[in-house]
């Protein structure tokens, strides 16, 4: 069984959705092919069709996999049950990151952090060790953390990597988009919130960081690689956790973002790969020199 039940229950609606396009009688692959697309153990894959034969979905003789029938919406676990276990502290830590004003030198606790956002203690320290290797929070002892500064050098290495995997994923975003389905609905529904804001008050501008992590996490997302999206969001949080350090010329920065997004995604949705490349170039040019221009060093 996966060790995260939320995990697990995406990775059964997951299944259930590759489910849907299939007819009644028809034979699964095998679980080898079925992890690979899952980006799940073997393991886990035997607890998820051991679920859908409980449930009368699937029948399972050793390797011959058989669809009983169609799921329904009642087979699918909410979202609510279906957000991994770092995704309860990784979203609000990022938002409390984007929003709270916190200076470098800031400390905090787990137990502060676990009561903040009413998660699990062992939850939150998972994460936060997995995220002191990018320098931005450093362990002290008695559980307490601190917000940290970084040099030059560590912004200059950290957007090299951003930028290696984001002109990586683009072509796949676009070739995703031009076959239709859930990749070019959430690019749609990234352009119509980008329009929102860019027809809407400056006010509304604040919002902003949190629909650039939307952005370039789908961008990542494209590419198919957890490695590649792991890392992704952890240098959203840092980029946009300095980006915010300086709120001189906040909303003109966050404006001008708007519109290079939109550049970039108005050639993905229509097949366009050389000029979303282009327009991510220039992206890429403008959000490196906001960076460093952004950081009192």
């Amino acid at each position: 069984m996966a060790r995260d039940r939320n995990l697990f229950r995406m990775q059964v609606n997951r299944l259930l959705d590759r489910l849907d396009g299939m007819e009644t009688g028809s034979v699964l692959g095998s679980e080898e092919r079925l992890a690979t697309e899952l980006g799940a153990s073997r393991t886990t894959i035997r607890a998820i069709l051991a679920h859908l034969v409980e449930t009368g979905i699937l029948s399972w003789d050793g390797r011959r996999k058989l669809l009983l029938r169609q799921p329904g919406p009642g087979d699918r676990f909410d979202s609510a049950e279906t957000r991994p276990r770092q995704a309860l502290i990784e979203e609000p830590f990022l938002e409390w990151v984007l929003h709270g004003d916190l200076p470098p030198g800031t400390t905090f606790s787990e137990t502060e952090l676990a009561r903040r956002f009413h998660v699990p203690l062992a939850a939150v320290r998972e994460f936060l060790i997995r995220f002191e290797p990018f320098g931005l929070i450093e362990k002290h002892p008695n559980r307490h953390w601190v917000m940290k500064g970084f040099t030059r050098d560590f912004a200059e290495e950290i957007f090299t990597v951003r930028e290696l995997f984001e002109r990586s994923a683009l072509p796949r975003l676009v070739a995703a988009c031009a076959q239709g389905g859930e990749m070019r609905a959430r690019l749609e529904a990234l352009d119509a919130a980008h329009r929102a804001l860019a027809d809407g008050p400056d006010a509304a501008l604040t919002g902003f960081p949190a629909l650039d992590a939307r952005f370039h996490g789908l961008l990542c997302a494209a590419a198919g690689n957890r490695f590649m999206l792991d890392f992704g969001r952890m240098i959203s949080i840092i980029v946009h956790f300095h980006y915010r350090w300086n709120k001189q010329d906040e909303l003109r920065r966050n404006r001008a973002a708007v519109v290079e997004h939109l550049a970039i995604i108005a050639p993905a949705l229509a097949g366009d790969t050389p000029g979303a490349a282009a327009a991510l170039e220039a992206h890429l040019a403008t959000a490196r020199r906001t960076l460093m221009d952004s950081v009192v060093w």
